[in-house]
């Protein structure tokens, strides 16, 4: 076979453009290669097919038929490819976290690579090698050979067909499996996101303070205030409605009037729903706040179903029936038990509440009488006006057509029936009879109620009075008894005049006997405190002695003339003006020394007993009453009491007593810095003495007791002895058995 190819007729070429073709086969032949891109590039391809066909010159010569088809195919399945692409995949889960430059890089080697899938492309590359080696080794191969070698590349570009196919099918499923995992990464991720802004959620709140919410604390004022205000559309609701509904006159005249009356009082009736919902109650002494629990409280309370249905608006049946028909605005009377919730707290507010019992009775009764008045009119225009003399005067006549004449006649005849005055026209029919009946019934009630009320209301007024006279009337009768000289009688009756006119007659441990002892000891505080700290020897005492001393003062009321006490008297209390004037007064009884007058006070240092004293426990002034005087007074013992808690405010005391008694110059301190009283030790001893007798008597009767027991068990053991004795070996062994047997 003669050589075709030469070095003129194939002239050489750059190898920059043949290398990189060879690289791409290498790549196809091992398989390393599973990148599958197909962004074709047109100038790429063009230029591989010119390099390919002008590495082998021309068309003609051995094989030029051969190259010619094969340059037709390739141009085909070039124009195949550009006109029918196909679409791009999703980016996979590397390329989301690529950089720029990364992802153009990797564009680029697909677009390289994308070769592999067209056939045409391999046999371009197939080509190429051909002629490197026809120009390395010159070697001339005949068209029988090509066709050889082109089956067998057909047969190879097959199997790698196929090899790239189940490649594909692999890269498939690994992107799908790499999806997977990237949908399941990306899920976690976002679980975990929202894991920690539910966490940031939750630190924020607890940080953040809770909201406060409005709640209507049951004990407040603004309670009983807004109380005030519901029971005002209740009021007029019970007396309007049934009026309205009897009178169609008043009714037609004033329609503006209550209709914006009525839709007011259905929105105070709303807000008075939310205020229920709203208000607190007492759990184990504390105040609801949780408005979860006040609704359900509301819910459970019986008055929430009757408050519901006063919020129906049954008056939407106005529209077909007319608004002539107020009763069907009834059901708004369901919430008259906050009217009687409003009395109720206003009975314990009032400072007079026997006044407003008997005003709150008057007014149920005069609601029961407008109520029988307008019942009693609906009946009239029932049966029909002026018909029978039982009934309402026909309206037809002037006097009894106008409105007014109308209601206050109605009422009258109400007055007298509910009173069972009588004095009405007799009644006609049976219907009339009936209501009559009724009407007398209830009249009976009412005024047996009246007079047992008012009657016990006056009985409750005059106790207090009624108690003092009979104190009084006592006292008088024991005078009258002694035969009191009449100038004693009348002091006495004088004093007990003035307690009555300055309402000092109630005493203070009877009526404060029902409080607890805190509470005892903050009112008595807030009345007499201020009083105590005016006397020097208690200022800059503790608390706790103060409050004990507080609660033992007593207060006395003195006449005009009397003595509180006389020089040599034995002091055995302390005093403390709170109102009137007192006069040091000489032995005569007129000369005036000195006047104390409110907050003064006298006779502290006769009660503390301090040692070395020269006047010891004996009062050293003669001290009068100029007018009527108020005094507390602290007795010694009380004092002693108390002091026993404080040994430190009782030492106290008494060091504030000598320095009092060594200004005054009243102390022998030589007996003040002796040691002990020997009176102190004595009563110690006899005190001492009969605390001794005391536990001897109680020691006795234990020991009478020990040996009276002793006695006892010797006696039941003796007879259990005697009893064992009498016993045989036959009755144990019955006893034996018998417990076998069980």
């Amino acid at each position: 076979m003669a050589k075709v190819c030469t070095k003129k007729s194939y002239p050489s070429r750059p190898r920059l453009s043949i290398h990189p073709v060879e690289d791409d086969v290498d790549q196809m032949e091992h398989g390393s290669s599973r990148v599958h891109s197909l962004c074709g590039d047109t100038a790429s391809e063009l230029q591989g097919v010119v390099s390919a066909d002008t590495s082998r010159s021309s068309f003609t010569g051995s094989g030029g038929m051969a190259r010619l088809s094969h340059f037709i195919w390739v141009v085909r399945n070039w124009a195949s490819h550009r006109w029918h692409k196909e679409p791009e995949r999703p980016d996979s889960f590397l390329e989301r976290f690529r950089h720029p430059e990364l992802k153009q890089a990797s564009s680029r080697e697909s677009c390289a690579q994308s070769s592999l899938g067209n056939p045409g492309q391999a046999r371009r590359r197939k080509a190429v090698v051909f002629t490197k080696k026809s120009e390395n080794g010159t070697t001339i191969f005949s068209k029988k050979e090509e066709k050889k070698e082109e089956k067998k590349d057909e047969k190879k570009e097959e199997k790698k067909d196929g090899d790239k196919k189940d490649d594909k099918k692999d890269d498939k499923k690994d992107e799908k499996k790499d999806d997977k995992k990237d949908e399941k990464k990306d899920d976690k991720k976002d679980e975990k996101k929202d894991d920690k802004k539910d966490d940031k959620k939750d630190d924020k709140k607890k940080e953040e303070p809770p909201k406060e919410v409005w709640i209507m604390d049951p004990a407040a004022d603004i309670y009983y205030r807004w109380l005030s205000v519901i029971a005002v559309p209740a009021m007029y609701n019970l007396m309007m409605l049934i009026t309205r509904a009897c009178f169609n006159e008043l009714q037609n005249k004033f329609i503006t009037l209550w209709i914006v009356l009525d839709y007011s009082s259905d929105a105070l009736y709303l807000l008075d729903t939310f205020v229920r919902s709203r208000t607190g109650f007492l759990e184990q002494g504390l105040l609801v706040k949780d408005t979860k629990k006040l609704r359900e409280n509301y819910r459970n309370t019986p008055q929430f179903k009757f408050d519901m249905m006063s919020l129906i608006p049954t008056d939407i049946l106005m529209l077909k029936v007319g608004f002539n028909n107020p009763e069907l605005r009834f059901n708004r009377l369901l919430r008259i038990p906050r009217l009687f919730e409003f009395f109720d707290r206003t009975e314990t507010r009032t400072n007079y509440p026997n006044i407003f019992r008997i005003s709150n009775l008057v007014l149920y009764i005069l609601i029961i009488i407008h109520w029988n008045a307008c019942i009693f009119f609906a009946i009239s225009k029932t049966i029909g006006f002026g018909t029978d003399t039982w009934v309402y005067p026909n309206i037809s006549h002037p006097e009894y057509g106008r409105l007014v004449r109308k209601y206050i006649y109605c009422l009258y005849w109400s007055t007298l029936t509910l009173t069972t005055i009588g004095e009405t026209p007799p009644p006609v029919r049976d219907v009339e009879y009936l209501f009559v009946v009724c009407d007398f019934l209830i009249g009976v009630l009412i005024f047996a109620t009246i007079v047992g009320n008012v009657g016990a209301m006056i009985s409750n007024m005059n106790a207090s009075r009624a108690e003092f006279q009979a104190k009084i009337d006592s006292i008088k009768q024991y005078m009258q008894f002694r035969k009191v000289s009449k100038d004693l009688e009348h002091r006495v009756i004088k004093w007990f005049d003035y307690l009555w006119t300055n309402k000092k007659t109630c005493d203070e441990k009877e009526v404060l006997k029902n409080l607890p002892d805190k509470l005892k000891a903050e009112i008595a505080i807030n009345v007499h405190l201020d009083t105590l700290k005016k006397v020097r020897i208690f200022q800059d005492c503790e608390a706790g002695l103060l409050i004990e001393l507080v609660l033992k003062l007593q207060p006395q009321v003195f006449s005009p003339g009397d003595y509180i006490c006389k020089k040599g008297d034995i002091g055995r209390e302390m005093y403390i003006i709170k109102e009137g004037k007192l006069a040091v007064v000489a032995d005569d009884g007129v000369t005036q020394f000195v006047v104390l007058s409110d907050g003064a006070y006298f006779g502290e240092i006769s009660i503390l007993g301090i040692k070395g004293s020269k006047a010891g426990n004996r009062r050293t002034a003669n001290i009068r009453s100029v007018g009527y005087s108020d005094l507390f007074a602290l007795s010694k013992d009380d004092l002693m009491e108390a002091l026993t808690e404080y040994p430190d405010a009782k030492k106290a005391l008494e060091e504030k007593g000598k320095a009092i008694l060594m200004k005054d110059n009243l102390i022998d301190e030589a007996v003040a810095n002796a040691g002990a009283d020997p009176k102190d030790l004595e009563e110690k001893i006899v005190r001492l003495e009969s605390n001794l007798d005391v536990m001897q008597t109680k020691f006795a009767k234990l020991m009478a007791e020990y040996t009276a027991t002793q006695c006892k068990i010797k006696q039941r053991i003796t007879n259990m002895e005697a009893r064992v004795k009498t016993l045989r070996v036959e009755d144990l062994s019955e006893v034996v058995e018998d417990k076998k047997d069980k």
